[in-house]
């Protein structure tokens, strides 16, 4: 069963959260939250799988929660503005995903179980603004930061921004999908990344592949 914190400053947006959410079988809802700080405060408390997250909301922002939570919980971001300045805050704040309040909720079903099983989702209706303005409004690394990558974790990253999953990458390369969760958190851990969704953007804006795909 898939937990999730549900946290957005209006009421009428929560309830319609939690019912398209709680009537998945595999997916309960355990607690909502009405601002960024009660947000924290109740994800470090009660530890759901994944945090859905508005961005706007008072006391703490969404943005400041997601960083909050950087590294105890998964964040799926949502929010009714399409701004650069919210889809790249959120995921440079550690978002695993980010959706458009407007979203079908199918796909906002499929976010919340892609987050849970360790994957990225962003709204398709941005995905291509990403890739093609992250390179120019992102820092740049270091070559190096590559150099510390072996052969086989770049073409695990490779396959990763493809949008495959361990179980599809294992197949691929023919190695265990054990071997391939090792692969990815070498990585995370060498290039300073927080998710799959940031090495798809680091894989795209290092060249490592092509800019002509628009799916996560």
């Amino acid at each position: 069963m898939i937990t999730v914190l549900i946290a957005d400053d209006q009421e009428a947006v929560r309830e319609a959260l939690r019912v398209v959410l709680s009537a998945e079988p595999d997916i309960t809802v355990v607690g909502e939250a009405a601002n960024g700080a009660d947000a924290i405060d109740q994800a470090l408390r009660n530890r759901p799988d994944v945090v859905v997250m508005d961005i706007r909301m008072p006391r703490l922002d969404g943005i400041s929660a997601i960083r909050a939570l950087a590294g105890s919980s998964r964040v799926l971001a949502l929010t009714t503005f399409d701004l650069d300045e919210y889809l790249f805050g959120a995921l440079r704040a550690g978002a695993a995903g980010f959706l458009l309040k407007d979203a079908d909720p199918d796909l906002l079903v499929e976010a919340v179980r892609a987050i849970h099983r360790g994957h990225g989702l962003i709204d398709p209706r941005v995905t291509g603004r990403l890739i093609g303005r992250f390179a120019r409004l992102s820092p740049r690394p270091t070559g190096t930061d590559l150099e510390r990558l072996t052969d086989r974790e770049r073409e695990v990253m490779r396959h990763v921004a493809w949008g495959l999953t361990n179980a599809e990458i294992a197949s691929a390369l023919s190695i265990g999908e054990g071997t391939v969760k090792t692969h990815v958190a070498h990585v995370l851990a060498k290039l300073g990344l927080r998710t799959r969704v940031h090495v798809v953007i680091y894989a795209y804006e290092h060249g490592l592949v092509a800019r002509d795909s628009g799916s996560f």
